[in-house]
C-alpha cells in the first residue's frame, strides 16, 4: 500500500482486496457477457471541511442517467490500458482532474449497471492536493460536488427513494435538486456499512424521485 494514502483510508484499501461484488450490488452483481467495459473514479480527499468525496452532477440532456449524481467515469476506450486508465482519463475529460494528482489505492469488483448495460469497475483514489474543478463538457457534466463525508454519514441526510418501476434503494441529500441515489448511492452506502462508518439511519423514510427522472 502506498505511503501517500492517509491512515483514515487504509481500512478501505484493505477492504478493496476482499470485498465481493454481491456485497456491493446484491441485485445485479455480475455483468453479462455483452456488457460494455467502463470505470468510475471514487476519489477521496482531505478538504477544507474534512474528509470529502468528489461527485459530479450529470447533464439533464444525457441519454443515460440524466441529472443523476455520480462518480466521474465512463466507457472504456480501446487505447485504455485498464480500468484505472479509463477512470483517470474520464475524470480528466469531464472535470479537468490531473491524473498525476491521484494516488490509486484499490480496485473494487466489476459491477453491472443494467440501464446502460455497463460493466463498471470502481477505482479507489486519494487526491493529494484537491483543487477547485470545473465541468469541461457541459453536455456531460452540469456541476461538481466536493461533498464532506461527515454529511453523507449524517442520518439526517439519509433516506430511501422509490422509482416508478418499483425499485427502492438508499439515497443521500447532497444539496442538489436530485438526491444521490441509484448505483452510486448503493456503492457508497454498502462501502460505508462494511467499513463500519455507517451511523444508524431510518431506511423506512421514503421520498419519491424528482419528475425529471
Amino acid at each position: 500500500m502506498s505511503e501517500n494514502v492517509p491512515e483514515w483510508l487504509r481500512p478501505m484499501a484493505e477492504l478493496a482486496g476482499s470485498v465481493e461484488a454481491e456485497q456491493l450490488a446484491p441485485r445485479f452483481p455480475h455483468p453479462p457477457a455483452d456488457a460494455r467495459p467502463a470505470a468510475v473514479l471514487i476519489l477521496f480527499a482531505d478538504g477544507v471541511d474534512g474528509h470529502e468525496l468528489l461527485l459530479t452532477e450529470r447533464a439533464t440532456t444525457l441519454r443515460n442517467h440524466a441529472g443523476q449524481i455520480s462518480f466521474p467515469g465512463g466507457a472504456s476506450d480501446p487505447e485504455d490500458a485498464d480500468a484505472v486508465a479509463t477512470a483517470l482519463r474520464e475524470a480528466q475529460e469531464e472535470v479537468g482532474l490531473d491524473p498525476a494528482s491521484v494516488e490509486v489505492f484499490g480496485i473494487l469488483p466489476t459491477l453491472w449497471l443494467p440501464p446502460s448495460n455497463f460493466a463498471v469497475t470502481p477505482v479507489l483514489g486519494y487526491w493529494r492536493e484537491p483543487q477547485q474543478l470545473h465541468p469541461i463538457d457541459a453536455a456531460e457534466v452540469h456541476g461538481i460536488i466536493h461533498h464532506p463525508i461527515g454529511q453523507l454519514l449524517d442520518p439526517a441526510n439519509r433516506f430511501s427513494v422509490e422509482h416508478p418501476n418499483g425499485w427502492r434503494g438508499p439515497a443521500f441529500e447532497v444539496g442538489s435538486e436530485v438526491p444521490l441515489w441509484g448505483f452510486t448511492a448503493g456503492v457508497i452506502s454498502r462501502l460505508f456499512e462494511r467499513l463500519g462508518w455507517e451511523k444508524p439511519w431510518d431506511d423506512s423514510v421514503t421520498r419519491p424521485l424528482p419528475e425529471l427522472l
